[in-house]
């Protein structure tokens, strides 16, 4: 037999083979690298722009600088490291996060957060912030922020800062040398130098947008003009609703936040301002008084069974919100979060879905969780958490049919 007919038949027993295999297994291959996708805007039939609270002060043992779980997981008197029957740490709240307690700057809890906000509509992240210096916890808080700045732009989030004034007068009673107008102004330079010029930090009519939470230390008018010398482009700056006065004109508007005032008391100030920004939350049950921290705030709001949520961002609808605030992300020691729990499930965002108008539900939601668990079940397969880089990938960029098959070959 010739060389050239050994050839053919090699040649051809060869392709037999690789067919055989194609059609053996259909489930299409991952590739050997990454393909990095750019993210792609959801659609939303809603044209209210919606930002969630977060916040980014929580940590674990493996995390925190002393091995220790973070404060706003144990307040003053639980221990996360004990576990009951169920499986369940005793944390500060009344609420249990669908993956347990996390640490914010935990890259796979990062990706889990932003791509269910991206699946349900939400435009940008408010960090509450607590400014610069090297107080408590603050360094921290600082950090984990930061961490999760990063992957915004990856997701397609933008974001912006919510300053809490009240740092400084923590840092001025631990140390009374210190000049508090000069810590706020060092603190505003951070915030332009650090935040205001990236792409996607959050700009409303070309500025960017600064909320405060209060103020809760600087009363005055005077002194806000005075911290305002920081800024070389002054910020849209929006202050808590009811506390214009104490700032002056250097604010733009209010924003709503949770109290003990009735809803439709909230809404009063809304024409006062050419820029306002409702708010809606699922509920308030503060663990305060039950971790150890003071008597509680006095007022609890009932959840039923999101029959508030709906009922607040129904409000802002009838009113024509421009902005919306989520009260909150993940504030657990006051039971406002709208992130899955134990307790509620999907419930928060699949009716912010419906509000927003996207066209996902929550089959989409329980893809991410079950991205976060392989996530977890497979930290230490190299060759796994490349292909679930890749489902990350086809989720920013709205290929869900191709990150579900992904997902469903390594389940």
């Amino acid at each position: 037999m010739s060389r050239r007919v050994i050839f053919l038949l090699c040649s051809g027993m060869l392709a037999l083979m690789l067919l055989a295999a194609c059609k053996k297994n259909d489930t299409p291959q991952p590739a050997s690298s990454v393909q990095v996708l750019k993210p792609v805007a959801v659609a939303k039939s809603n044209s209210t722009k919606i930002f969630v609270h977060y916040m980014p002060w929580f940590d674990t043992p493996e995390s925190s600088s002393d091995g220790k779980w973070g404060i706003h997981w144990r307040m003053a008197n639980c221990n996360p490291d004990i576990i009951d029957s169920s499986g369940r740490r005793q944390i500060a709240s009344w609420f249990y996060p669908l993956i347990g307690p996390y640490a914010t700057s935990d890259r796979d809890v990062i990706e889990y957060h932003l791509l269910l906000m991206k699946y349900v509509g939400i435009d940008g992240v408010l960090f509450d912030w607590y400014g610069a210096n090297q107080l408590y916890d603050y360094p921290t808080i600082l950090k984990n922020t930061e961490a999760v700045i990063q992957f915004t732009d990856k997701v397609g989030l933008s974001f912006a800062i919510v300053y809490e004034d009240r740092t400084v007068k923590a840092a001025v009673d631990a140390n009374p040398e210190e000049d508090g107008i000069y810590l706020a102004q060092q603190d505003m330079g951070y915030v332009e130098q650090n935040y205001f010029n990236a792409a996607n930090y959050i700009r409303i009519d070309e500025k960017p947008l600064l909320l405060l939470f209060g103020p809760e230390y600087f009363h005055a008018s005077v002194q806000w003009k005075e911290i305002w010398n920081a800024f070389s482009q002054p910020p849209l700056f929006l202050v808590l609703n009811g506390k214009y006065a104490e700032v002056g004109n250097v604010a733009a508007g209010e924003y709503l936040w949770v109290d003990a005032s009735a809803i439709a008391d909230k809404y009063t100030r809304l024409k006062t301002f050419k820029y306002w920004m409702a708010g809606a939350y699922p509920g308030f049950k503060d663990y305060y008084k039950e971790g150890g921290w003071g008597n509680g705030l006095g007022f609890t709001y009932d959840y039923n069974n999101g029959k508030l949520f709906q009922d607040m961002l129904n409000q802002a609808n009838a009113q024509g919100a421009k902005y919306l605030q989520l009260i909150t992300w993940n504030d657990f020691g006051e039971g406002t979060m709208i992130e899955p729990t134990l307790e509620f499930g999907f419930t928060f965002l699949e009716q912010l879905q419906a509000f927003t108008g996207v066209a996902y539900s929550k089959n989409e939601l329980e893809l991410i969780h079950r991205l976060f668990l392989l996530r977890k079940n497979l930290a230490t397969d190299a060759t796994a958490q490349k292909q679930l880089n890749q489902v990350f990938y086809y989720l920013v960029a709205l290929r869900v049919d191709e990150a579900k098959q992904l997902i469903e070959s390594l389940e």
